[in-house]
């Protein structure tokens, strides 16, 4: 019964985890993902044009958080919807070596970027502020790192918090307070 059980839900298992796209590089698409030039400038101006925030997303190939992210939290359209709607994602390869033009015009592959900035696992996600000062680099200018996978409530709290500039307020609540809060107001209390 238990093996007749496990054979019939193999295919739909196996389909969700195909239906995330890969590209040629290893790395997961998501509808959602922009294919800029990877000049920083650029891509903030064409960002704040459309009213979306910059958000920088490392991956590499294999990383099996990503796939964590890719195949369970993303495809949640509370989250995956809120994320195409309010945010600019340009992904980065840990290992690339695709040219990426930094705010203060250094240019490098996106592997000596993620070392310039400090990146050193997968998934970090970087999310900019609308403007950026002269001669400061992403890592400098981001209003917050998320470093690692995390649940969809973490995950959504955190593209929220973002998006509400609530990282701007004098009210004491930072990211964790504000998170703890989501938690309790969710109807079951969970960081899920």
């Amino acid at each position: 019964m238990k093996l007749a059980a496990l054979t019939m839900a193999l295919p739909l298992i196996a389909t969700d985890v195909a239906a995330v796209e890969l590209g040629d590089d290893g790395l997961h698409k998501t509808p959602w993902m922009r294919e800029t030039f990877k000049d920083l400038r650029e891509d903030l101006e064409e960002a704040n044009a459309e009213g979306k925030r910059l958000v920088l997303f490392f991956e590499q190939r294999g990383c099996i958080y990503c796939t964590k992210m890719h195949t369970e939290i993303f495809p949640r359209p509370e989250i995956g919807g809120y994320i195409e709607e309010h945010y600019f994602v340009v992904q980065m390869n840990l290992y690339g070596d695709v040219e990426v033009t930094d705010f203060d015009g250094a240019t490098l592959s996106e592997k000596d970027m993620a070392r310039k900035w400090g990146v050193m696992f997968t998934p970090t996600i970087l999310f900019l502020p609308e403007e950026v000062a002269e001669g400061q680099t992403a890592a400098q200018a981001s209003v917050a790192i998320m470093p690692g996978a995390f649940g969809g409530g973490t995950t959504i709290d955190m593209f929220t918090w973002v998006a509400e500039k609530r990282y701007l307020l004098d009210n004491g609540e930072d990211f964790q307070r504000y998170h703890a809060r989501r938690i309790s107001e969710r109807n079951n209390g969970s960081a899920d």
